[in-house]
């Protein structure tokens, strides 16, 4: 009887050994090609994220207006950027006195009250600023690219420096912040 409790035992062992690489392998899997996990360096997405925070962005989602996205820096190769789609393809862009303008109607983003208030008054959050395409091309985005702006518009680095960005150098739209716990969100 005792040698069939450890055959049961080390058999018991191994399929669970073989278990966990299974799970692993599969999790290895969908990091690699459904969704993306990183980890939020800077301040140009205050207050909506900061330094540390853990994310994880979906490979697949359709990109909309509002969505937060992962991109390969432009800038900077083999780093990433966060920063939160503000204009969609064929579309024109302009910010003049505080308030943006999709193809001439304002934008609401209540995401950037908190730092406004904080500004002393007559302080522009966004300066005033009109999307000019590249080469005289027009002044629309073009199909397949996004312009896209951190939150804490005053120290973001942004498609108003780099340009729009190709769908093509986007990881990810970000649908769920897990660390720090207390923080823990879905988007």
């Amino acid at each position: 009887m005792k040698k069939e409790d450890d055959a049961s035992l080390g058999r018991f062992f191994l399929e669970l050994v073989v278990l966990v690489l299974v799970f692993a392998g599969i999790g290895k899997l969908l990091m690699a090609f459904v969704f993306a996990n990183e980890q939020v360096e800077g301040p140009s997405m205050q207050p909506t994220f900061e330094s540390g925070d853990r994310i994880i962005a979906n490979r697949h989602s359709s990109i909309n207006r509002g969505d937060i996205v992962i991109l390969k820096a432009p800038d900077e190769p083999g780093a990433f950027y966060i920063k939160r789609v503000v204009g969609m393809p064929g579309e024109n862009i302009a910010s003049k006195n505080d308030t943006m303008y999709i193809n001439g109607k304002k934008l609401k983003e209540p995401y950037l009250n908190a730092y406004k208030k904080k500004l002393p008054a007559g302080t522009l959050y966004t300066n005033d600023f009109t999307y000019q395409g590249l080469f005289n091309k027009g002044n629309y985005i073009p199909k397949d690219q996004y312009f896209v702006m951190g939150d804490h518009r005053n120290v973001s680095k942004d498609s108003r420096m780099l340009g729009t960005i190709k769908k093509s150098d986007i990881i990810g739209v970000v649908k769920l912040r897990y660390w720090p716990l207390n923080k823990f969100t879905v988007f």
